[in-house]
């Protein structure tokens, strides 16, 4: 098991509760991402993918007025290069993270927009409250939305995606929630504590089978489907086959026919 030093100052906090991880993004006034920011991300998100007593995260930024802006063009006029290191997870330290078979659930207050936006596309499972607003205006700086580009035409209608990206309008949380991008609106009080609701129920669930979801879900995005549904048939994802062969898997069987709640180990 690998420790989780927790972060408690800085522009990157963490705390623990159980198996749930809260990772916080704290850089005033907006908290816009720099690349010693997005290392810092990295390596959080790191310790908690390899940390196998943690089973959940929730990514949160500071403040009601913004989530985040992506980039930090100040910084960037200062000396950061946009080519520079960001770290093991490349920016905001998820979207590049290799291996990470563990739920991520996002909450956003504020403004979202650009990589702030990517960033929580990043993420499996997005809540935002009331006062969200989302946009990639990358188009108006002369700059492509790169991971937006890549993601948003797979997870919602070509038009739509296309609309946003070519325009770069501001959309608000019932518009995002209408694409699917948002599974819930909360007013902004009941955010936090409905990510950790969420979270809590993730915790309670099995860790391996979910594994084996994102690993099967991820790999198959550059499959045809049956030559991915033969890599699963055959065990041919790490994760596949450690669920296939684990305690976990014998014990959901035995608890369906014993009609009892299942008692998960993650081994």
């Amino acid at each position: 098991m690998t420790e989780m030093t927790m972060l408690t100052e800085g522009p990157i906090r963490t705390r623990r509760e159980g198996g749930v991880l809260e990772v916080t993004l704290d850089r005033p006034k907006a908290n816009a991402i720099d690349l010693a920011t997005s290392r810092i991300m990295g390596l959080a998100f790191r310790a908690f993918r390899d940390d196998d007593s943690l089973r959940v995260a929730i990514l949160r930024a500071e403040g009601e007025k913004f989530f985040c802006p992506g980039w930090d063009l100040k910084a960037a006029a200062a000396g950061d290069a946009v080519d520079g290191d960001y770290g093991v997870g490349g920016f905001g330290g998820l979207q590049e993270l290799p291996n990470l078979n563990k739920p991520v659930i996002c909450a956003v207050n504020g403004i979202c927009c650009g990589g702030g936006l990517e960033l929580a596309l990043s993420c499996d499972l997005i809540l935002a409250s009331h006062n969200a607003t989302f946009a990639l205006p990358e188009i108006r700086s002369g700059t492509v939305a790169d991971a937006a580009s890549i993601k948003l035409p797979k997870r919602i209608p070509y038009h739509v995606a296309m609309d946003l990206l070519l325009t770069g309008r501001w959309f608000d949380a019932e518009e995002a929630l209408r694409w699917g991008i948002l599974k819930e609106i909360t007013t902004t009080e009941d955010l936090l504590p409905k990510a950790w609701d969420l979270a809590r129920l993730l915790e309670s669930g099995p860790p391996l089978v979910y594994a084996a979801i994102k690993e099967v879900v991820r790999e198959a995005e550059a499959l045809r489907f049956q030559d991915a549904l033969n890599r699963i048939t055959k065990r041919q994802m790490p994760t596949v086959d450690r669920l296939y062969s684990s305690e976990d898997q014998l014990e959901g069987a035995r608890a369906f026919a014993e009609k009892r709640d299942p008692v998960w180990k993650g081994r």
